[in-house]
């Protein structure tokens, strides 16, 4: 059975962590959700691609949530953290997740 794509791991992180807090009100709950995808995500790109990409990709995943703060203030919410999302995602695939499909 094969892992799930990085890519797919930092989209639900950082949607979902979002939503998790937008909906509940609790920003650290989001957090939560946030670092147990990304820690998945670097797990899965280590084992696939190497310490060096599962680093790059949490560098990455990591100053996307940074930049989606300040990003909304000029675009809105939700259109920053799909940017950063697909930003990341695309991070995500160029550090490994092809050789996965």
């Amino acid at each position: 059975m094969s892992a799930v794509p990085s890519a797919v791991l930092t989209t639900a992180g950082l949607i979902g962590g979002y939503s998790v807090a937008r909906a509940t009100g609790n920003r650290p709950l989001g957090g939560a959700v946030l670092a147990g995808f990304g820690a998945a995500a670097f797990e899965t790109t280590r084992r696939g691609s190497g310490m060096g990409a599962a680093g790059v990709l949490t560098a990455v995943y990591v100053a996307a949530f940074g930049l989606s703060h300040p990003l909304a203030k000029r675009v809105g919410a939700w259109p920053a953290v799909l940017g950063v999302t697909a930003a990341t995602a695309a991070v995500a695939v160029a550090a490994g997740d092809r050789s996965e499909a």
